[in-house]
């Protein structure tokens, strides 16, 4: 995988698990799960981990939009399909994070349609 769809992955990630003001354990947990899944190495991930320090959450939002929209339509998808199941890891999807998914895939061009159906074609790793 690419360093952008990496980057772009763990920005968009970090976004939703944070969209409903708390960051639980089985969210922390499924971060870590992704990275391993996705062969994140520790060095990206540290990377990831020192800028949103820095940035503001609108940055952080624009900049995973950014990173995203220069990989192939696949990974784009694949990308959607780890937040779409990921938003259902702490038991309840927060309204926040629905309006974050549909408002993401609107600005990367993707098809919500298409999304739930390789959402159910998906084997969830969380």
């Amino acid at each position: 995988m690419n360093t952008n769809y990496q980057f772009g992955l763990l920005y968009l990630v970090h976004l939703l698990i944070s969209a409903d003001g708390v960051i639980d354990e089985n969210e922390k947990a499924a971060l870590l799960r992704i990275k391993e899944h996705e062969g994140i190495s520790d060095t990206i991930f540290n990377e990831f981990a020192n800028t949103i320090q820095s940035l503001k959450e609108r940055e952080i939002f624009y900049k995973g939009i950014e990173l995203i929209n220069h990989c192939t339509h696949a990974e784009k998808i694949r990308t959607f399909v780890i937040l779409y199941k990921l938003s259902e890891v702490d038991g309840h999807v927060h309204i926040k994070e629905i309006r974050f998914l549909l408002y993401s895939i609107k600005l990367s061009d993707i098809e919500f349609n298409e999304l739930v159906l390789e959402a159910g074609r998906f084997k969830s790793f969380f």
